[in-house]
């Protein structure tokens, strides 16, 4: 009856130690699920047996059935997942018929989610398997914007947009939200020419920072987001920020290592977090709390200055 989780890890990975400790909070919060680590190449038949091609991977069983996996070091996911299993995972009969429909819903919003979508094993900064690494190089060549999903972090979707596209493999791109294909397919279309007619080009990535950074009246460059801060410097920036009751948004360079790095160069500043208002860079975070300090950083962040 109750939730078990079994993490194939490997003792040479750093991200599987690192979801150990994970598993060790899990175990603190949970104290009915079971957790299990297995060294996935101490039992190669085992590993088999579930497909476990990269460590770490999480399955999750309930009466001896495996109800889930996850692929991958996502601690908020697993998280997530162990909560959910945990809880109340024994549907009542009714609420089985919902998450049909809610599913195509979800991967009609998924796949129209950017102009060009990736879904693919891993992400573009690192990819976890050799097609989705290579159509990735592809897409960079032709200086194409592409979002990417990673299958790995949702075993729903992963299952599911092969029935929904037709489509058994991954990677798979899609444009304006309609299937493209799978690496053959792209490989075709670069050889024919028509690639650069089908999918949308990046922008140069000075004209991308000055959009960036214009987005909002003030934009902050931090490591996380509102939510959740990934730094101390981001997240005393953030303190300060919501102090002063001024709107403003964020973006998350560690999503994106273009910005992260271009915008070094583009502002001459080589740290973050970085504060823009009316996309003039102001400074990090010990020149916003001068600024506080001197009673200066309102006006500014209202653009009275």
């Amino acid at each position: 009856r109750s939730l078990l989780v079994v993490h194939f890890w490997a003792p040479w990975a750093p991200q599987c130690t690192q979801m150990n400790e994970v598993m060790v909070e899990l175990a603190k919060e949970h104290p009915q699920v079971s957790f299990v680590k297995l060294e996935a190449e101490a039992v190669p038949e085992v590993s088999e047996k579930y497909e476990i091609s990269s460590v770490p991977t999480f399955l999750f069983f309930k009466n001896s059935q495996r109800i889930d996996r996850l692929d991958g070091a996502h601690a908020p996911e697993l998280t997530k997942k162990v909560q959910r299993h945990a809880s109340g995972s024994a549907f009542p009969p009714s609420a089985k018929e919902h998450p049909k429909e809610d599913l195509s819903l979800r991967l009609k919003k998924l796949t129209n989610a950017a102009p060009c979508m990736l879904f693919m094993k891993g992400t573009p900064q690192e990819p976890r398997c050799g097609f989705s690494k290579q159509m990735v190089e592809i897409l960079n060549k032709h200086n194409i914007q592409f979002s990417s999903f990673d299958i790995f972090s949702d075993e729903e979707v992963r299952q599911g947009l092969k029935t929904y596209s037709n489509w058994p493999t991954y990677p798979q791109l899609y444009v304006s939200g309609e299937l493209v294909g799978g690496l053959d397919i792209i490989k075709e279309l670069e050889a024919s020419e028509e690639l650069d007619t089908i999918c949308p080009k990046a922008p140069k990535l000075e004209e991308r920072l000055k959009v960036l950074t214009n987005k909002a009246s003030v934009m902050l460059f931090m490591k996380g987001n509102k939510q959740e801060a990934k730094c101390g410097f981001s997240k005393q920036i953030l303190e300060i920020l919501n102090s002063t009751d001024v709107e403003y948004e964020t973006f998350d360079i560690l999503e994106d290592e273009e910005v992260r790095q271009g915008l070094k160069a583009y502002s001459n500043w080589p740290t973050y977090p970085q504060l823009y208002v009316k996309g003039e860079l102001v400074g990090g975070l010990d020149i916003v709390k001068e600024l506080k300090e001197n009673g200066e950083l309102l006006p500014i962040l209202r653009g009275e200055n």
